[in-house]
């Protein structure tokens, strides 16, 4: 059922031009790289990075840092005030937003659930919540001020919704094949990424009426900032090249920033989509799950899902 795995190169992955995109975390890692795909000159866009960081990296590229196609605004992501705020300045610089890439996120915080710590009473210390405030509840705040600044649908007395300024647009985001496939050892983190599945499948179909086309990347292992076991002296390339020899399917952080703007730029017809990527290759699984469902939920229950999937349960004004 599922669609055929492929490779994206610079010239076939096709992202937007012209436009502007919101990055989450894209002073490193997967966000940069993908910052610096879509900043390249031929495709003429505007890059606004949103990064925890007071300032860029000074080991930034000045072609981009250097760029007035680029901005950067240090934003604190679990801060309502603060990522609302970089979203306005954002808007602001550039006269509206077109796509947002939601990508900030940390690995596991140390292991939470069988370790114990005590406080100074004696009594059960209570969980580091960084991963699920960062990977999941902040998701939901950009995600609410993605769809703000893109929507591009009126109220009945004719009336701009959102900003007032979108004109549609695309939002990714990024989960992980821990997002599909949970890792034993990241049960926090696990359950973070697959709450960023469950918003695109929830919400794909409402994005949809306001002109705005949901989809996520779920990469496996991907050498990044944030993996686990580098031991201390080594490099992230050199324990890449371990795992490897090790039979581990590595991805490089430029393929993730290729299958970001790939998705980015099919729009519309990239609604729904989940894509799964290991060793740099790429395959939509999101269109496979839904065509399976007989398979995994059985032909009963399935048929009791769609018996009442149309009636009014939740609230819902569009």
């Amino acid at each position: 059922m599922a669609s055929p795995p492929f490779k994206l190169t610079p010239s076939s992955a096709h992202p937007p031009h012209n436009s502007t995109i919101v990055i989450t975390g894209g002073a490193s890692g997967i966000g940069l790289a993908t910052a610096l795909y879509l900043h390249t000159a031929a495709y003429n866009n505007n890059i606004v990075v949103l990064d925890r960081l007071a300032s860029p990296p000074s080991t930034l590229p000045k072609t981009l840092t250097a760029s007035s196609r680029y901005l950067y605004v240090s934003c604190d992501v679990t801060d309502w005030r603060s990522q609302r705020a970089a979203f306005a300045l954002a808007a602001r610089a550039f006269g509206r937003l077109d796509h947002v890439f939601v990508n900030a996120g940390v690995a596991e915080r140390g292991e939470q659930i069988f370790t114990d710590g005590f406080d100074e009473l004696g009594e059960l210390r209570e969980p580091d919540r960084a991963t699920i405030d960062i990977d999941i509840r902040a998701v939901g705040d950009s995600l609410k001020l993605a769809i703000y600044h893109l929507r591009n649908d009126t109220d009945i007395k004719g009336k701009r919704k959102g900003s007032g300024k979108g004109q549609g647009g695309t939002i990714v985001l990024t989960a992980s094949l821990a997002g599909y496939l949970a890792s034993a050892g990241a049960p926090l983190y696990s359950a973070a990424k697959h709450g960023v599945v469950g918003y695109v499948r929830a919400l794909k179909s409402d994005c949809a009426k306001v002109g705005v086309a949901i989809s996520t990347i779920g990469p496996g292992i991907t050498l990044t900032p944030i993996v686990s076991g580098v031991r201390e002296g080594q490099t992230i390339a050199s324990w890449g090249e371990e795992m490897a020899e090790r039979g581990v399917p590595i991805n490089d952080v430029e393929t993730i920033g290729l299958v970001v703007g790939y998705s980015m730029g099919l729009g519309a017809k990239g609604n729904g989509a989940g894509y799964l990527i290991q060793a740099n290759l790429v395959q939509e699984v999101e269109g496979g799950i839904a065509k399976s469902r007989e398979a995994w939920m059985g032909k009963e229950m399935l048929a009791l899902f769609r018996g009442g999937r149309n009636a009014p349960l939740f609230p819902n004004k569009l």
